[in-house]
């Protein structure tokens, strides 16, 4: 299959980073937007300086208002905004592979990326792109290392390889849906680890909330028919730390400005806003104990503060910790 021309649906930041990491790469790149001005600013100044300021772009990129006959498509747009764009290119992306990139699940349905992906397009071929990644970071070069999941190995290897450059190193893997929620649920802890900082609860709260975070998320991604192994590795614990460590990720930086009483206003968009009742309510169909996502769900509903919500839950009943 070639896969010599690709198409970025998605002309924010994260989805420029990853076309300038396609084009790096040597793949003829369309990047395919909605807004006219940046359109034109990508392909006569190459900068995107709405989201990536002065930062240089690839001359061979080009950027577009329409959907090109691509070989492979990555789906670069916010979670919630899935299914609208997926409609829209419907006819488009009948076909071929795409790459799903956004992290979060979808509110009032509770699907995945790729359950959405199937749902408006059932002939296109799922793949998920996560890890720990900040756009920044891919689009000035610095080496990053993410994992590209898919059902079927050699094609799953094969994309991987389309898109690897010098900085930017796609790890082939199997476990599409264990990729899928690790990346969707991470944001909700990075939006408690936020909290507790804002907060001013300390290092090792955070360090403590990180490690049964991550038990909490293992528990339930194998309960939804994820692998355990997949949360050892790039997608899980890797993105997991760098979400709630950095203030580079928004999901942190919201957290922290609840965990303070300061306004979230300029922050922006924060997927594990609009994933966190979703996940809640995921956790209570397959019957798993999720107290931290419980909690992060008391914080947005700004009825409790951050310390309340932690002494609730330094009382909870002792438990052997595996």
């Amino acid at each position: 299959m070639p896969l010599d021309h690709v198409a970025v649906i998605g002309a924010g930041a994260w989805g420029t980073a990853l076309a300038q990491a396609a084009a790096t790469a040597g793949r003829t790149v369309t990047l395919v937007g909605r807004d006219a001005a940046v359109v034109d600013e990508v392909n006569t100044r190459h900068r995107n300086s709405p989201h990536l300021g002065d930062l240089p772009l690839a001359p061979t990129l080009r950027a577009s208002l329409d959907l090109p006959n691509a070989d492979l498509v990555l789906l670069a747009v916010p979670a919630q905004q899935s299914r609208t764009v997926l409609n829209r290119f419907h006819t488009g992306l009948s076909g071929k592979p795409v790459v799903l990139t956004a992290k979060g699940l979808e509110t009032g349905t509770l699907r995945r990326q790729s359950e959405i992906l199937f749902e408006c397009v059932p002939s296109a071929t799922p793949y998920v792109l996560s890890g720990p990644s900040f756009a920044a970071d891919v689009a000035l070069g610095r080496p990053t290392a993410v994992t590209l999941a898919g059902d079927d190995e050699a094609l799953t290897a094969h994309i991987a390889a389309a898109l690897a450059g010098p900085s930017f190193r796609p790890y082939a893997a199997g476990d599409r849906l264990g990729v899928e929620l690790a990346g969707a649920l991470k944001n909700i802890y990075a939006l408690a680890c936020g909290a507790v900082d804002g907060a001013g609860l300390g290092a090792s709260t955070r360090s403590a909330l990180i490690a049964r975070a991550f038990a909490e998320m293992t528990r339930l991604v194998v309960a939804l028919g994820g692998q355990a192994t997949t949360l050892t590795g790039l997608a899980g614990l890797g993105d997991l730390t760098l979400s709630c460590t950095s203030t580079q990720s928004r999901n942190y930086r919201f957290g922290a400005a609840l965990g303070a009483n300061r306004s979230t206003g300029t922050i922006g968009l924060a997927e594990g806003v609009m994933t966190a009742p979703v996940a809640q309510a995921l956790a209570r169909e397959v019957r798993i104990e999720a107290p931290l996502i419980d909690a992060v769900n008391l914080l947005l509903s700004g009825t409790t503060t951050i310390a309340e919500i932690v002494g609730g839950l330094m009382a909870r009943p002792l438990k052997r910790e595996t």
